[in-house]
């Protein structure tokens, strides 16, 4: 049954039970989890570069080894068809503890990998595979989480839930950074090149652990279990591109401007104002840091209100706010010193809220149970493995060869995307129950 062919109930439940806020703990936590693997690589490649190749050209290590990292961004795609049709078929609760296993495997056997003096080409051999493990693990981990926390979710709290998946994210980014802060500054240059950065990824796996005992505590969702009870098995993603053609390029088209914002916004903006403007590095670290901690506040307030005026309103609030403020925002940014920064990057936070807080709901309310994860990881991690990651390199570029200011286009190219998107599907914000 599609969607908008669900009734609106006039007394919707709003109530979260215990058992619904646990449950929704175990799918967030899982989500931070995986970014704070992706964060602490990020942060600390240029401290491990040279562990896994050849000493004689450490540009060349380091950038082998973040041509490692960007190889994960087009497994997440393979990750998402397998193990979202796998959450499918066997449940939420099976692929979270999966995928979670996967994670906290890939940051283990990162942090005891031997160098490249000690195994020879076997030392970046199993980087490689450790990566891909955890990329595969993230592919089928975000679309497994968004259905468990919505799945589980109050009907009229649907998108309230679903802001603690994106609560999650940013604050496993923020935490990666916190992590490379501490080992950084508590070890010597000696200290952090010999075992300071296994120690990160081994906590990081530690933390795993914990969260793969939580979940093995957890229950499957009721909506996973009714769907069993009444309907024949399947094959999820024959039935995807048989019969929801459409609810997926919703996805993509959702996806795309929330995407290169928040990479632009939230992953690259320290890096490219460093580039750009001069300013030094750890002040644009510092008010990106800020910002981030002002956006995870904001994030279940404006799931609150996406429950209470629907979704296209908080989502046109992000789409045309970002098509009416990139221009002026890239502006201010030139010479651009803490405190404008500060200031752009929090009036774009703001905005950014009536994506991140809005798209868990959106995406879970497109698609029935049996298909609803498979139909959401497969979509949704192809569009961030093209436009994720290639959007602060392009927008760099455009700066590199004189064209700053244009970048501005970019965003409002996606901005119409978006609205063109979220003007054509219906608001399914008051919906009974999922579909």
């Amino acid at each position: 049954m599609k969607a908008d062919e669900h009734t609106v109930v006039s007394a919707p439940s709003v109530r979260m039970t215990r058992k619904q806020r646990k449950a929704i703990l175990a799918g967030a936590l899982g989500n931070a989890i995986e970014y704070l693997d992706w964060g602490i690589y990020a942060s600390l490649a240029p401290v491990f570069a040279n562990q896994f190749f050849p000493r004689g050209d450490p540009a060349a290590a380091f950038l082998s080894t973040l041509a490692i990292f960007a190889a994960g961004f087009f497994v997440r795609p393979l990750g998402g068809v397998v193990l979202g049709a796998y959450a499918d078929r066997f449940g939420r609760k099976k692929a979270l503890t999966l995928t979670i296993s996967l994670m906290s495997a890939g940051g283990l056997a990162i942090a005891v990998c031997p160098t490249y003096e000690q195994a020879g080409v076997v030392s970046p051999l199993i980087l490689l595979v450790a990566r891909l493990v955890q990329a595969f693990s993230a592919g089928g981990e975000w679309p497994s989480s968004v259905s468990y926390i919505v799945e589980n979710a109050a009907p009229r709290r649907r998108a309230f839930a679903g802001s603690f998946q994106q609560v999650s994210t940013a604050g496993g980014i923020l935490l990666a950074s916190l992590f490379a802060l501490a080992v950084t500054s508590l070890l010597d240059d000696r200290q952090l090149h010999a075992f300071g950065w296994r120690i990160a990824f081994a906590v990081a796996a530690a933390l795993g652990l914990i969260v793969l005992w939580l979940r093995v505590r957890t229950e499957e969702t009721r909506h996973f279990d009714d769907a069993v009870a009444s309907a024949a098995p399947h094959r999820p993603v024959r039935t995807l591109f048989a019969e929801h053609k459409l609810s997926l390029l919703r996805v993509v088209g959702i996806t795309v401007p929330g995407t290169i914002v928040y990479y632009l916004w939230i992953t690259a903006m320290p890096g490219y104002v460093t580039a750009t403007t001069g300013l030094d590095l750890g002040s644009a670290l510092l008010a990106n840091s800020l910002s981030v901690v002002v956006f995870i506040l904001l994030l279940p307030l404006g799931g609150l209100l996406s429950d209470r005026f629907g979704r296209r309103p908080t989502f046109m609030f992000f789409v045309v706010g970002f098509a009416l403020y990139a221009w002026p925002a890239y502006r201010l940014l030139d010479g651009a010193g803490f405190w404008t920064l500060l200031l752009v990057e929090l009036a774009g936070v703001v905005l950014l809220v009536g994506n991140s807080a809005n798209v868990a709901a959106i995406y879970a309310e497109l698609f029935p149970t049996r298909v609803r994860t498979t139909g959401t990881g497969l979509p949704y991690a192809a569009t961030v493995a093209v436009f994720g990651g290639t959007a602060p390199y392009f927008t760099t570029w455009l700066a590199d060869i004189g064209q700053r200011d244009k970048i501005w286009i970019y965003v409002v190219a996606a901005a119409v995307v978006g609205v063109v998107t979220i003007m054509t599907m219906p608001d399914t914000a008051r919906l009974d129950r999922l579909p």
